[in-house]
């Protein structure tokens, strides 16, 4: 199923095979996602790729997917690029947000709901992070605006 074209990827599983495993479904940090697939990518064997697919397939951060796509095509394996993420990448999160917006005291800062997001919904936060990428602040900012007191 694989192919050896890729000059200096390794045909064996690497010794912190279980920890990268662990980083890259770590829903916490796209970022040790992130770096558990470029990692990932330097081994050539049946587990490396299968969690390479897993990912790219099934990543909600860009980013992440598209370095697994990277990877496996350095891997000279057949896939596709992945598409970017159009609307909400949790279902209901404007409920989530505004109930967090609730829970703070009448005129609290932006950075205390940014801060209460990454307490009480890291996943949340670090998903639309990474997804987002420079523009997190300000996207967060503009729906922190928006959202009703109710």
């Amino acid at each position: 199923m694989t192919n050896n074209h890729e000059i200096g990827a390794v045909n064996e599983l690497p010794e912190n095979f279980e920890e990268l495993k662990r980083a890259a479904n770590r829903t916490s940090s796209w970022r040790d996602r992130l770096n558990a697939v470029n990692e990932l990518g330097n081994w050539d064997t049946e587990p490396t790729i299968k969690l390479l697919q897993n990912v790219l397939k099934n990543d909600q951060v860009f980013q992440v997917r598209e370095a697994a796509y990277l990877k496996l095509k350095q891997l000279d394996e057949d896939v596709q690029m992945p598409a970017k993420n159009k609307g909400e990448l949790f279902k209901g999160t404007n409920k989530i947000l505004l109930r967090i917006k609730k829970s703070l005291p009448e005129g609290h800062t932006f950075e205390e709901f940014k801060e209460k997001l990454q307490k009480t919904r890291l996943d949340i936060y670090d998903t639309y992070e990474g997804d987002k990428d420079a523009e997190f602040d300000s996207w967060l900012h503009g729906i922190w605006e928006t959202l009703s007191r109710r």
